[in-house]
């Protein structure tokens, strides 16, 4: 069973309080829909682009806006492809939420299939790893260090379905949220369970835990940004060990620190973006009450599929 070791310090709880006021603070701030929808479109471009650009896409916002609205970028096949493909996973994670069903190990997979399609050999995606995985450092194409070593291909698939068990355990405790979606983040991470395309499967699966328990702050938010305005500091907080066995022994109080500061900065940023927005008691009054999206809005579709 996944145990992990973590400790809830001041700093933590103060950021976890700091989200949890922005979350009604957001829930309850009325804007125009067509406005809303503006924001949702933005951030599914921050979100795909930072994610993407991560992993070493090369394309820039403008370029990944185009390529979502069908349109030609002078680009390497491989990367508009990445493009795409976030995109099908986070509309497959929508259409997940909408039948309102319960995170299993073929979810994780069928993640990693969307997302990396057309990019891996058709065999690897949504397949767990059949070879052993390292994270490595290279220095003009040759590897200079090995900085992590996942577990063992025979292990992987029950140390997923152990994750999968302790998020269902999670939900039934009632534990917050973005813990719980920091934790199984760092998991992925850990055990590598593909052959590549982790660290977006990783980060699709946070989300759709947020957006799963609640904390979707109106699908306004792409928590990516923060980890990719300074990547270093990114991977310095996920990496916790050499191994997978050394990383079950450490604790991820410093993941969680950094995550739970990243979330709240972030959402502090979508309320501060929506505060000019908001309708005032006298437009509200004009308009004949609040003003929310309808059901068709609420998973919008704006780019080309």
């Amino acid at each position: 069973m996944f145990k992990p070791k973590y400790a809830i310090t001041n700093k933590i709880l103060n950021d976890l309080n700091r989200s949890s006021e922005i979350k009604s603070l957001v829930a309850h701030t009325p804007i125009m829909p067509r406005q809303e929808l503006k924001l949702r479109r933005e951030a599914m471009i921050r979100m795909i682009h930072s994610s993407t650009s991560i992993e070493g896409n090369i394309l820039n916002r403008y370029e990944v806006e185009k390529v979502l609205a069908g349109e030609k970028v002078d680009a390497p096949k491989r990367d508009i492809a990445e493009v795409k493909n976030y995109r099908d996973a986070l509309y497959y994670i929508s259409k997940f939420l909408e039948k309102k069903q319960k995170i299993t190990v073929k979810t994780i997979l069928e993640i990693h299939r969307l997302a990396v399609k057309n990019v891996l050999e058709k065999d690897k995606c949504g397949k767990f790893r059949k070879n052993n995985v390292y994270v490595v450092s290279r220095k003009a194409g040759k590897i200079v260090k090995v900085s992590y070593t996942g577990p063992k291909p025979d292990q992987v698939p029950k140390l997923v379905k152990d994750l999968i068990s302790w998020l269902d355990k999670t939900n039934k405790e009632k534990i917050c949220p973005v813990l719980v979606s920091a934790l199984a983040h760092s998991e992925i991470a850990a055990i590598h369970p593909f052959a590549d395309g982790n660290g977006r499967t990783a980060r699709l699966l946070a989300t759709l835990i947020l957006y799963q328990r609640g904390y979707d702050f109106r699908k306004l938010f792409a928590l990516e940004d923060y980890y990719n305005q300074d990547r270093p500091s990114y991977y310095k907080a996920i990496h916790l060990g050499k191994n997978y066995k050394e990383r079950l022994q450490n604790d991820l109080t410093n993941w969680i620190t950094y995550f739970s500061h990243g979330f709240a900065y972030e959402m502090e940023k979508i309320y501060n973006v929506m505060i000019p927005l908001s309708l005032d008691a006298k437009m509200l009054k004009k308009l004949g009450g609040p003003v929310y999206l309808d059901k068709k809005q609420i998973h919008p579709a704006p780019f080309k599929h």
